[in-house]
């Protein structure tokens, strides 16, 4: 039942999106001297939505809601692609990793992992409350 709800895919998505993230990122600061190495990053997790697919938008509950349009949301979290990051500078060593931007994405990965749970906390509260078991 659960699986078919838009809303828990989605936090799915993103949960799944900022665990890959903050695993590229972990890699990335794992091999901050190493030589040669260049930083990666994936896609944010807003541009691997397919936001022109026919399912994305929002859901209508009746025929004359939404001007009668039936979509769904539909996401494209499993197709994550390394990308070089973009850096302007590296080290002598030909290193682009700075510890510090790798940092402060890892600050935003929390930020998103957090909000995909409180997504899927507050879409089960509303559930329980319109099962009648709050």
């Amino acid at each position: 039942m659960f699986e078919t709800l838009q809303v828990f895919r989605m936090a799915d998505a993103m949960a799944r999106h900022a665990s890959v993230r903050q695993t590229v990122i972990a890699g990335n600061m794992a091999n901050a001297d190493t030589p040669g190495y260049k930083a990666q990053d994936i896609a944010s997790f807003s541009e691997t939505i397919d936001t022109s697919a026919p399912g994305f938008g929002l859901k209508a509950t009746r025929s004359a809601h939404l001007n009668g349009s039936q979509s769904s949301m539909a996401g494209r979290a499993d197709q994550l692609g390394l990308q070089e990051e973009e850096n302007p500078w590296s080290s002598p060593n030909g290193n682009s990793v700075s510890l510090e931007e790798q940092v402060m994405k890892s600050v935003q990965v929390k930020q998103q992992h957090d909000k995909a749970l409180a997504i899927y906390k507050s879409a089960l509260d509303v559930m329980r409350t319109a099962l009648g078991r709050r």
